[in-house]
């Protein structure tokens, strides 16, 4: 007979797995199996080429030795020689590794494939009868943390505002909605997504804006967990050697949860530059064991961001683009 500690920790390991985000399907992981690895400036590729056949896309150079092109009747890759910068069905992400060249061939990282590219063109499912009802929304820093400051402008203040007013988009919609705060409060880091996952929230979304201390950036960001073993975008010193952690648990969801919402943001009536879906080991997404993604919607010390970041009806076009993605990922998850 089992004991009750033993009983109480596989009640807790049956509920895990019936509110864990199911697998990716094996579809595009399959496409990989038998693939030559090659090893190229230190980091483990495949042919593109030899992929895109073995998955049944077409592929044609677009710029000869620069730019290739991978496509099917429903999707599109665009690849860039040397540069870390992909387009994947209209929005842009930032992948682990560049793509290499050697004479006429390019290559891919296995990596990036199975954490940025699959989660797009094989979306993951939910596990059957799972439903996407409660967000938790994590307006960045508050009480003595103001965040990024531009004159008497702080980030905390603003992001608040962002967080109600997507809350209310998001209530219209049907959705349950909580938040890490809701007044001028200061909120642990490591807090935030304990919050998330103690209100039994399916989604965390964490609300902040930029600065580049020098007004010379602008634009949109939309940040995800680092695949383990990979550099986060923002590195900042941090190497590939870094091993996995909890936010790794969703790592093809909060891909897809990225692409959303960033390309709902990125093609909204906002016109603000599209600077990426990128890579980071934020404490909110770092712990996070529910899907997760950090925003960045706009740079305070930008004066073209800064006025739509004042605007209230600039906000509301963003929280609306923000519901949008939210959206859009849910209705594919739960299908």
């Amino acid at each position: 007979m089992l004991s009750r500690h033993m009983r109480f920790w596989l009640a807790i390991l049956c509920l895990w797995a019936a509110i864990a985000p199911a697998a990716p399907g094996a579809t595009g992981a399959a496409t990989l199996n038998g693939l030559p690895r090659y090893s190229l400036f230190g980091r483990e590729y495949v042919n593109v080429a030899a992929w895109a056949k073995a998955a049944g896309f077409e592929w044609e150079w677009t710029r000869p030795r620069e730019e290739l092109q991978i496509a099917s009747k429903y999707s599109r890759v665009i690849l860039t020689m040397d540069s870390r910068k992909a387009t994947i069905n209209g929005a842009t992400v930032w992948l682990s590794a560049p793509i290499a060249r050697k004479d006429d061939e390019a290559f891919i990282g296995p990596v990036d494939l199975r954490t940025a590219i699959f989660p797009v063109l094989y979306p993951p499912k939910l596990r059957q009868g799972t439903k996407i009802r409660t967000v938790c929304l994590d307006p960045g820093h508050g009480g003595k943390d103001p965040g990024n400051e531009e004159g008497v402008l702080q980030e905390k203040k603003y992001t608040l505002l962002l967080a109600n007013e997507l809350q209310a988009v998001l209530k219209k919609a049907g959705l349950k909605v909580v938040s890490t705060r809701t007044s001028d409060t200061f909120v642990d880091l490591a807090q935030r997504p304990e919050t998330a996952r103690a209100k039994g929230a399916q989604l965390l979304v964490s609300l902040h804006f930029n600065s580049a201390q020098g007004g010379g950036a602008k634009g949109l960001e939309t940040y995800c967990m680092t695949p383990a073993h990979t550099s986060s975008s923002n590195a900042r010193g941090e190497g590939a050697e870094t091993g996995p952690r909890a936010g790794n648990r969703s790592d093809a969801f909060n891909l897809l949860l990225a692409f959303h919402v960033h390309k709902a943001m990125a093609g909204s009536t906002l016109r603000m530059e599209d600077r990426g879906i990128k890579r980071a080991r934020f404490a909110v997404l770092n712990t996070a064991t529910l899907p997760a993604i950090l925003i960045e919607g706009g740079f305070m010390d930008n004066a073209e961001d800064r006025q739509k970041i004042l605007d209230a009806a600039a906000r509301k076009k963003l929280a609306r683009a923000i519901a949008d993605g939210i959206l859009a990922y849910k209705k594919q998850g739960e299908r």
